[in-house]
């Protein structure tokens, strides 16, 4: 008995130790970087030191508000903000309807290639990405654009970039787009962890292959979705 405690010990601690370069990594670059909100309360000068600088409280943050410029720069801002997470939290679900449909296929190399193709978005940057946008809805040499002049669908070239009726969607959809397959690799993890005795009891009652999705697949990746809908919330606020 001794002897397992002591080994239950160990491991705990060799765990801990594994552990902790990320928990010093994660101190180091997201909580000692929290100091710096202690210069909103002061009036600070670059090259003084903060404790010779004068405590003014809340003060900038009232004069922001104050401000009629600056306080309609924070609910525009507020207002993207809060709309365009919104759509990102609602399309959360395609990836879970992509990964069902995605494990239906029954043709391996068809199945990967679609996953890889989906999935390397997730490694590129946020610049790269905008570099796709803008070769695809560029204005002067955009493929869309020259699509649609090439088969008269329009007269004058359309700025999509500079539209601002439709830049949530576009955002949404750029967020989509690089997060598809990543979110993916989730569910077609939920949905293989699925006990397929389910599935052959489910095709013996004469099931067939949309009621074993709607009432096994489904069900089966739903704590899966619920967590990666809370990180997207916590995200969001």
């Amino acid at each position: 008995m001794k002897r397992k405690s002591s080994a239950v010990k160990k491991s705990g601690f060799q765990l801990f130790l594994a552990s902790l370069p990320l928990l010093i990594a994660v101190f180091i670059f997201s909580y000692l970087p929290l100091y710096g909100w202690a210069y909103a309360f002061f009036d600070y000068h670059a090259g003084m030191n903060l404790k010779d600088c004068t405590f003014v409280g809340l003060k900038f943050f009232k004069s922001m508000v104050d401000n009629p410029i600056s306080r309609g720069e924070i609910l525009r801002v507020l207002k993207n903000t809060f709309g365009i997470s919104s759509l990102n939290i609602l399309t959360s679900v395609v990836p879970a309807i992509f990964a069902i449909l995605l494990m239906e296929i029954k043709s391996k190399p068809i199945r990967s290639t679609v996953q890889t193709l989906t999935t390397l978005p997730n490694f590129i940057s946020w610049v790269l990405v905008y570099s796709v946008a803008w070769s695809i809805f560029s204005v002067e040499d955009g493929f869309l654009n020259r699509f649609l002049m090439s088969i008269n669908a329009i007269d004058t070239q359309l700025n999509f970039l500079a539209s601002s009726k439709h830049v949530w969607l576009t955002m949404t959809g750029y967020t989509l787009w690089k997060t598809l397959g990543w979110n993916m690799i989730m569910y077609i993890a939920a949905i293989t962890s699925i006990d397929a005795e389910q599935y052959e009891a489910a095709k013996v009652d004469g099931a067939n292959r949309y009621q074993c999705m709607w009432h096994i697949t489904v069900p089966g990746i739903l704590p899966t979705y619920f967590v990666l809908l809370l990180l997207s919330i916590a995200n969001f606020l």
